[in-house]
């Protein structure tokens, strides 16, 4: 029987992204310093006993069978601002929670927003829930203004010019309790958009673009 990720077996999907061992230990532990900021939508949903995991044919975000709800779970160590939300319901986005995720992930030099794109969202969840943690990502990177994917990439040459981040299609996340590695995994197992693996400066590169990896 197939479970709620669409895969045969979900215990073995899961060791096989996070390099566990055959007892299911890996040693690793996990935090989670986040707020939950929809009180009433957590409280609807904890009432009615839906299940909490988001489920991914891939993870543009149409799901099948299980995915009454979706959430995403980040902080910001640049503006000391957490976000722990509900972002779509039975088959809708919720427009207020998608707000406040794009205030959350605007560009912090300049405090600009841009819209920001919905299959981003579901690739970011999709990934945090085959990771099996309850930590929040930690958000190095959203949405950049062009003149500040500029700034960044004077600096280093591994800042793309037509970066996806200047159309809010993009983050750059990292968690302490999983490895560059594993969040890479997860993230190229939805089999969506794009994914950068950054291993010495710590970070996963997620976008809805085309599929396409790099780095290392």
């Amino acid at each position: 029987m197939k479970n709620l990720y669409g895969c045969v077996n979900e215990d073995k999907k899961r060791a096989a992204i996070l390099g566990m061992t055959s007892d299911g230990t890996d040693g690793m532990t996990s935090s989670d310093g986040s707020r939950m900021t929809r009180r009433g939508l957590l409280g609807a949903f904890a009432a009615t006993a839906v299940v909490a995991a988001p489920t991914y044919a891939n993870a543009f975000g149409f799901l099948r069978g299980a995915g009454d709800i979706r959430k995403v779970s980040m902080y910001s160590g640049r503006t000391g601002e957490s976000i722990n939300t509900i972002y779509w319901i039975e088959g809708e986005y919720i427009p207020e929670a998608v707000k406040e995720i794009t205030y959350f992930m605007r560009d912090w030099r300049s405090g600009r927003t841009k819209d920001i794109d919905v299959r981003t969202i579901d690739i970011m969840a999709a990934t945090h829930s085959l990771l099996d943690v309850s930590e929040p990502y930690m958000m190095l990177s959203g949405y950049r203004t062009p003149e500040t994917n500029a700034l960044l990439r004077s600096r280093s040459r591994r800042v793309a010019r037509h970066s996806l981040h200047i159309e809010a299609q993009a983050a750059d996340l990292r968690l302490k309790s999983r490895s560059v590695a594993q969040m890479a995994r997860a993230a190229k197992s939805c089999n969506a958009g794009g994914v950068g693996t950054y291993t010495r400066s710590n970070f996963v590169h997620m976008d809805c673009g085309d599929i396409r990896t790099w780095g290392g």
